[in-house]
């Protein structure tokens, strides 16, 4: 097996510290930014960062799989890694990063998980690629709306 990654970036309109509380609390901000592709967000543990535990539902090829995780904060303020606690050991990290005087994020979203070698790996990363990454996309562009929208 070798280790397949995944990437989408986007620059969010927001300060990190911003930014990186939303996606760290999963009562409530991050389920916010969540494609419709995501359903059923519980919190079994924790809550905010490091530490929580995760389950939710995702649809992938037209089938719904249900996924654990969790939540630790490799390095925190700043890197947020979900690490899927069943099945192949996929890991998916938000980086959040500052810009310039700091009101502008850099946000990375990444999973790195195993694929086999040869032709059946290649057509894996290809198919897990074409699945994933539009999610990404969606999600950061779900956390730029989410930063920008007016607050109560």
């Amino acid at each position: 097996m070798t280790r397949h990654r995944i990437t989408a970036s986007a620059r969010i309109a927001a300060a990190p510290g911003r930014v990186y509380d939303v996606l760290a609390d999963y009562r409530h901000g991050h389920r916010h930014i969540l494609p419709n592709r995501f359903s059923d967000l519980t919190v079994e543990r924790g809550g905010f960062g490091a530490g929580t535990i995760i389950r939710f539902r995702l649809r992938v090829g037209g089938r719904r799989r249900t996924f654990r995780a969790a939540i630790t904060e490799p390095d925190p303020g700043r890197v947020l890694a979900e690490t899927n606690l069943e099945g192949r050991l996929a890991v998916t990290t938000f980086t959040v990063a500052a810009e310039g005087a700091g009101e502008i994020s850099n946000v990375t979203i990444a999973t790195e998980l195993p694929v086999r070698s040869g032709m059946l790996g290649a057509i894996e990363r290809f198919l897990t690629t074409r699945a994933i990454q539009p999610l990404y996309r969606d999600q950061l562009r779900r956390l730029a709306a989410f930063m920008s929208a007016p607050r109560a």
